[in-house]
């Protein structure tokens, strides 16, 4: 198999170049160099997406026999890219997201639920954001899908929206700052109710079915998350594990972190009170070939990575994790 991946040196895009390699497949990469490295065994390709010629010239690089974008976020790039390599590709893979759909996070969700209107060669400045409601990155992937469609067809498209993704090389932050703040010990500010399911996914196991969706000649939209088994105590004890320290996690009830201000999503990252935040139907991934890890062996590998890392601070990351003050002021109301 001959595969081309955009991007291919973060999180997502690594592991699915990984994944790839693992299975003796023939990976190209194309990315500016500036964001991470290859990995070793690929042919890597520099450009810009944004860059028309590049795009020409990746074009008449090979055939592939599929295109994974996992570095696409504006509808009229994705455009562009998608009708300049389409002659070169059998196939078409890109990586979405559930905030894609009108209904997240407030409402149940599956495939079939509406999506966030986007035409195809929108700018990066179409969409807005809601509290608790649509954002404009959701409209931004929306339209995305739409020009892979456009360009791909139904035929030759997997869209993979993914959930909350954890693991080893993520650069967002949420896993690694809970597994920090255990690894520190004390009382611990743990948020909301023990039993509350959720449905965080292994970056490795959506790479693991991205490369089935190819082998396989899988096609159509794909709601790639947990399976809703593991609860948030269980990923917390399994942070407790990992680290080997011995912290008091104090179970705080919702009503209270929302009167003391505490930002959901990224304050105590992974918690948040909208009903519809875990209830995602991902039966036709499964269906399809997703297998999800326990959630115990993805902080137990992100822990062991993390502590041979000095992770750099991103925009997004710089927004993760509560300060040790405002936590203390929680525990000693």
């Amino acid at each position: 198999m001959r595969l081309l991946v955009l991007g291919g040196t973060q999180f997502v895009g690594r592991a699915v170049v990984a994944e790839a390699l693992a299975h003796g497949w023939d990976v190209t990469t194309f990315n500016r160099g500036r964001s991470g490295r290859d990995l070793a065994g690929v042919t890597a390709i520099r450009g810009d997406r944004w860059d028309r010629s590049d795009l020409e010239l990746l074009a008449e690089a090979e055939p592939w026999d599929a295109v994974v974008d996992s570095s696409g976020y504006v509808p009229r790039n994705v455009l562009e890219v998608a009708e300049v390599l389409e002659p070169s590709a059998r196939r078409f893979l890109f990586v979405s997201t559930l905030s894609v759909y009108e209904g997240w996070p407030v409402q149940p969700l599956t495939e079939d639920s509406p999506t966030l209107p986007c035409p195809p060669d929108a700018d990066e400045t179409f969409g807005t954001n809601t509290e608790n409601g649509p954002t404009q990155y959701g409209y931004q992937k929306s339209g995305c899908e739409a020009a892979v469609l456009q360009v791909f067809g139904a035929q030759r498209s997997a869209l993979l929206r993914a959930g909350v993704v954890l693991g080893p090389h993520e650069y967002v932050g949420r896993l690694p700052w809970w597994l920090e703040r255990i690894a520190r010990g004390g009382r611990v500010l743990a948020p909301g109710d023990p039993q509350r399911s959720i449905q965080p996914i292994d970056v490795r196991d959506i790479a693991s079915f991205a490369i089935s969706a190819v082998e396989n000649g899988v096609v159509g939209a794909f709601n790639l998350t947990g399976s809703g088994e593991e609860t948030f105590g269980d990923f917390l004890d399994a942070c407790v594990k990992a680290t080997g320290a011995a912290p008091e996690l104090i179970w705080t009830p919702d009503e209270v972190l929302l009167e003391h201000g505490v930002r959901q999503w990224s304050e105590l990252p992974l918690w948040r009170v909208a009903p519809g935040t875990w209830d995602v139907d991902s039966a036709k991934a499964r269906a399809a070939g997703l297998v999800n890890r326990p959630i115990a062996e993805t902080v137990r590998d992100t822990w062991e990575w993390l502590r041979g890392v000095q992770l750099d601070e991103n925009e997004r990351s710089a927004e993760i994790g509560i300060s040790p003050q405002k936590e203390q002021r929680i525990l000693d109301r």
